[in-house]
């Protein structure tokens, strides 16, 4: 396939259509230290559906009550998405699946030799009786089944090929491929599945785990090879390593292959960074598709290239409109004139060249120190070298007083001039400085978001000084950096948000 210029290898077994199976809320949560609420899981099954997910795992009923529970309310949400229950081979498991009312039952057994006799302790043959049994079981009583054979790709292929026989024969509705472990190469699952897929009647699915880093490259291997849905999570989340991330597995098919998959990809980055909050871990600046650094650009050379042409050092295939993202440009020691000057005149700052060679040493001065700089950094060089003072503050702090305590719902109460006019705002947060920052986003003008808080001590002691940088999304999808710095963590971090702030103002 030829797409603007670029060949991308294809597979004449690839699907043009595939479609996406999200175990987020089951295989994602057995991430170590994960726990989603029952609310927390709602939400995210609801954003799954819409986002255009074709099925949902929504857990294992048989583990908990309360797992069943969940998948029950999942289920009742009446979702544009299949809801699926995963089950042991048992015939209780599958029950309480089917307690549930899911869409569908996703039962496993394990089959390759170490896990088969260390786990369940049961021949070959008896794997076979067992497999045609409960798949017989479930389809009376349901319309759709999956089947997975646990650690399929450590499996003897010639006898993982005599059970998915057995499963297609007994009447499961699709096979998956698992790679529980993450051992295979992406040359040996082509391999697999190809040969799967021309000995065995039934779709294929595949689960790929990431403990070499290989767990999206292997599921569109499988692909190629003729799998017809994939399995993923949100942010490659997982046991152990992870699972195949959605967001890089749907826009490789999307953009390099041209597999449709019904996913509003314009929804990922929300989606992303939902998962991300609920599940504490933070999204890597360098994430594919979703990290904040995928269309950010610093280098001169890039930079410059960029505001010429964004397909110069971006995919073109991938925009990050197409992703739910923003470009943007950023500070460095490796910056150049286009960017600063482009930075500049996005504020209405316009240096001659000379102010401008000034204004991008001090700027690569102060990088070199290992210090990050910041758009309100740039504009203040910019200030000083070119003996400007830009009075256009529209938000002016008058009084903060904060609330806190080990029995007390951290508040913030903030009292400030906007455009001139004073207001007073209170509001909670998990602690004194979300409580704070809070408040302040409460009397803003417009509508800010918070992307991204970092903190770091600059002196030692309990008494540490201590600098705290932000970056804030405006209504227009456009970032800021801002900074603040004292003694006080609550107060620098004020500073930074009001700065960012008046900041923001300063770019309409």
């Amino acid at each position: 396939m030829l797409l603007r210029g670029i060949a991308f290898f294809t597979d004449s077994h690839a699907r043009k259509n595939v479609t996406v199976f999200d175990t987020t809320l089951r295989d994602g949560e057995q991430t170590p230290g994960i726990a989603f609420t029952v609310e927390q899981k709602i939400e995210i099954a609801r954003q799954l559906s819409q986002i255009g997910v074709h099925a949902i795992e929504a857990g294992f009923p048989a583990s908990s009550k309360a797992e069943k529970e969940t998948v029950t309310a999942i289920k009742s949400l009446g979702l544009d998405a299949k809801v699926c229950g995963l089950a042991r081979a048992t015939k209780n498991d599958v029950d309480t699946c089917l307690d549930c009312k899911v869409d569908m039952v996703h039962v496993f057994i394990p089959t390759s030799d170490v896990q088969r006799e260390n786990t369940i302790n049961k021949t070959r043959k008896e794997v076979l009786g067992i497999t045609a049994d409960i798949i017989g079981y479930i389809r009376k009583r349901s319309d759709l089944c999956m089947f997975s054979a646990m650690d399929a790709t450590r499996t003897d292929w010639d006898y993982l090929i005599e059970v998915f026989r057995t499963a297609a024969d007994a009447g499961a509705t699709i096979i998956n491929v698992p790679d529980t472990v993450g051992v295979i190469s992406p040359s040996a699952m082509k391999t697999l599945i190809t040969r799967i897929n021309r000995e065995v009647n039934c779709p294929i699915d595949v689960h790929c785990h990431n403990d070499f880093g290989l767990a999206v490259a292997n599921t569109i291997a499988a692909v190629e090879a003729g799998a017809s849905q994939v399995q993923v999570t949100v942010n490659g989340l997982g046991e152990r390593a992870g699972n195949a991330d959605l967001a890089q597995t749907v826009m490789i098919m999307e953009s390099m292959y041209g597999i449709r998959t019904g996913i509003t990809t314009e929804r990922l980055v929300e989606t992303s960074r939902l998962i991300s909050r609920f599940s504490g871990l933070a999204i890597p600046p360098v994430q594919p598709v979703v990290g904040e650094n995928v269309f950010s650009h610093e280098s001169g050379i890039h930079s410059h290239g960029i505001l010429k042409n964004a397909a110069t050092f971006e995919p073109g295939i991938m925009t990050p409109e197409m992703v739910g993202h923003r470009r943007r440009l950023t500070l460095g020691k490796h910056v150049g004139r286009h960017a600063v000057r482009q930075m500049l005149a996005d504020v209405h700052i316009d240096p001659t060249d000379p102010q401008l060679d000034g204004i991008i040493e001090k700027v690569k001065a102060i990088a070199n120190r290992g210090k990050r700089v910041t758009d309100a950094d740039l504009y203040e060089i910019a200030e000083t070298i070119m003996g400007i003072e830009l009075n256009n503050k529209i938000f002016n702090l008058e009084d903060i007083a904060i609330m806190t305590g080990n029995h007390v719902i951290p508040t913030a109460s903030v009292k400030a001039k906007v455009n001139g006019k004073e207001h007073v705002f209170s509001a909670v947060g998990n602690g004194p400085v979300d409580a704070a920052l809070n408040a302040i986003l409460g009397i803003t003008p417009a509508k800010l978001v918070l992307k991204e808080f970092n903190i770091e001590a600059i002196s030692g002691g309990s008494d540490a000084m201590c600098h705290v940088t932000i970056a804030v999304e405006d209504e227009h999808g456009r970032i800021f950096d801002a900074s603040g710095s004292g003694d006080d963590i609550v107060l620098s971090s004020v500073e930074a948000m009001v700065n960012a702030v008046n900041l923001i103002n300063r770019a309409r």
